[in-house]
């Protein structure tokens, strides 16, 4: 069985003794296959293969995320051949399989990190083919990254701020010249900031510097900054890392708690916490999909088994 590999970020950096206002561009809140007949999401219908639009955007239940033969090469590598799959409204989607079985990679293709070579992919009943990691908060989409991605040199309340940038009306040349409306706007959304951080219960640390907070705290942290950007889609890519027991408790709680108002994707390798807050899951190998279904249908899928346990040898 492969190990799961766990990234955890410290930082040893020491309080700085100054301030910086906090940058103000969605890029920072987005770090935040082909359909096969087993690629089933309950209550959606798979997309035709025509060039109309593949999904109805207004249509509550349409998919918030659609790939279709998804397909990515590095060289003469194939990272994904011909990955299909939904992610429907307000639910939770795992992406689970072995180490270097394409997940980080399909995460890249949904943000715009990677093109693809081959396949279509759709947000939101759009077909989108060049869109790049800036235009992801505009299209209702934020990550959360396993290296946690906070800035020692900010507070954890204009770290957060950040992520409420979606929800800014005053521009750049606004805020240079301080006008009223720009100050107005800056309260709105440091109490947006502060409401983010009082759900996840970290209100306390609102003035402290990450690089002075736990882990997990600072994991809580990088939560409320994607949060706040109130997205229709949460990629979440390995939330557990570096958690205990309790905490992955309290962290299945949220997730589940989250598909009141968004769909979530989640990438984890703590199975025990897939298999509770997921409604569907993918798995791949090598770049395949191998399985799609419920927990339950996945948990006792003879391909995922061989694929994490291997296959008995006589």
């Amino acid at each position: 069985m492969r190990a799961p590999s766990h990234s955890v970020h410290n930082s040893d950096q020491p309080r700085p003794r100054f301030r910086t206002h906090p940058p103000t561009t969605s890029v920072l809140v987005a770090q935040c296959g082909d359909w096969s007949p087993r690629t089933k999401v309950v209550g959606v219908t798979p997309p035709r293969a025509t060039g109309e639009p593949l999904v109805d955007a207004s249509d509550p239940t349409s998919p918030e995320l659609v790939l279709r033969g998804a397909t990515v090469r590095f060289g003469g590598l194939t990272a994904l051949s011909e990955v299909g799959l939904a992610v429907a409204p307000r639910t939770v989607h795992g992406v689970i399989g072995p180490n270097g079985a394409g997940k980080t990679t399909l995460f890249n293709v949904v943000c715009g990190f990677v093109a693809l070579d081959e396949g279509t992919l759709e947000l939101r009943g759009g077909e989108r083919r060049r869109h790049r990691p800036h235009h992801l908060a505009g299209l209702g989409v934020a990550r959360t990254l396993q290296g946690l991605g906070l800035f020692d040199r900010l507070t954890v309340l204009d770290n957060v701020v950040v992520g409420a940038d979606r929800h800014a009306r005053t521009g750049f040349l606004g805020s240079l010249a301080g006008l009223p409306r720009s100050s107005r706007e800056e309260r709105r959304l440091r109490g947006r900031a502060r409401d983010a951080l009082a759900a996840l219960d970290v209100l306390e640390h609102a003035d402290r510097y990450p690089p002075s907070l736990p882990y997990p705290v600072r994991k809580r942290v990088a939560l409320a900054r994607v949060l706040v950007a109130e997205p229709d889609l949460l990629l979440l890519d390995e939330p557990a890392s570096g958690l205990s027991s309790d905490e992955m408790g309290d962290l299945g709680d949220l997730i589940r708690g989250l598909t009141d108002r968004m769909a979530v994707m989640l990438v984890e390798h703590h199975m025990d916490l897939v298999m509770r807050v997921c409604d569907e899951i993918t798995v791949l190998d090598f770049g395949r999909v191998i399985a799609h279904g419920t927990p339950d249908v996945v948990r006792n899928d003879p391909a995922v088994l061989a694929a994490y346990l291997g296959e008995v040898v006589d």
